[in-house]
């Protein structure tokens, strides 16, 4: 369990360029593993494993995975990534402040740390363009994750991303979380131009 100690905004946080140079306090293998930044903190940017053929992900917010120590949720996003082809998973989040519970997250975004999460978004847009859209129905728990989705859409378009998803979509429109998905569900095309649009227009009622 991670519950966040005050606000983000209120916190020292490493830019996104900063949090990759830095160096892990406990080793780890750098050569299987993406870690950003690369010891525990009251955030997350990036996640994941190397390999020649990635998986973007990107869900809401990162709660208490590490190098080694996946939590549920992300061994489900490493299982059906193999399942679908893939070697390896990059594990991103519409907002990376850490929390367990979405409730718990800041009540309002930490502006630097929406931008350098974009920030990191771009960097593993150098990597591979397809991109899984996995933030779930949860994420209308807090008012800003709807904005910092259009800047994630908006960055995957100019950087010419392809977004596919897993599982029912919700009632309301919002892609499944990986979380209590088949091991072996497939990865199917998602507009993300088409729901961009209607979470817009739901918005504008």
């Amino acid at each position: 369990m991670h519950v966040p100690e005050g606000e983000t905004s209120e916190q020292e946080l490493l830019g996104f360029e900063e949090a990759m140079a830095a160096q892990p306090p406990v080793p780890y293998d750098r050569g299987k593993w993406v870690y950003a930044p690369p010891f525990y903190a009251p955030y997350r940017y990036i996640l994941g494993t190397r390999g020649d053929r990635p998986l973007i992900c990107v869900g809401l917010n990162p709660s208490t995975a590490e190098p080694g120590k996946l939590d549920n949720t992300l061994k489900s996003v490493q299982r059906i990534a193999l399942a679908n082809g893939y070697d390896s998973f990059l594990m991103m989040n519409l907002y990376a402040q850490r929390a367990t519970r979405p409730r718990d997250m800041d009540r309002e975004a930490c502006r630097y740390l929406s931008e350098e999460n974009l920030r990191a978004f771009r960097y593993l847009l150098g990597f591979t363009k397809t991109v899984w859209a996995a933030w779930g129905a949860v994420m209308e728990t807090r008012g800003y994750l709807a904005l910092c989705m259009r800047d994630f859409i908006k960055t995957g378009i100019a950087e010419g991303a392809r977004w596919v998803c897993a599982g029912k979509r919700s009632l309301r429109g919002h892609p499944h979380h990986p979380l209590y998905l088949r091991k072996d569900s497939p990865l199917e095309p998602f507009d993300e131009r088409e729901y961009l649009m209607e979470m817009e227009e739901r918005d504008a009622v």
